[in-house]
């Protein structure tokens, strides 16, 4: 009967320890992905102000047309990479927090 508690209490520490292990990867992760989705912010809201100037010192019409059609290819091509990016930076956390289980769940399908 002790062997059995034993058991159970070492079980319930391993289980602990793999939450705490995956817990502390998601934070850094979610703490990386917040930096990363702050700079690309900062960086968008500084190209868009910097078109909008550009916009507003066009001498034509034409031209200004132009600056902003160049601006709004750049925003979505810089948008689309950084959603990629942080497309990447979710799946790479999933797996990294998912490491801790793959162990146990190895043991289970035995």
């Amino acid at each position: 009967m002790m062997n059995n508690f034993d058991e159970v209490q070492k079980l319930g520490k391993d289980n602990m320890d793999m939450a705490m292990e995956s817990l502390n990867t998601m934070s850094k992760a979610m703490q990386a992905i917040a930096a990363e989705m702050a700079d690309y912010q900062k960086k968008s809201f500084e190209e868009g102000s910097a078109a909008v100037e550009k916009v507003v010192s066009c001498k034509s019409l034409d031209k200004a047309f132009e600056a902003q059609s160049d601006y709004f290819k750049t925003a979505y091509e810089g948008f689309v990479g950084e959603m990629t990016k942080l497309g990447e930076m979710y799946t790479d956390l999933s797996k990294e927090a998912y490491k801790p289980y793959e162990g146990m769940l190895g043991k289970m399908g035995k």
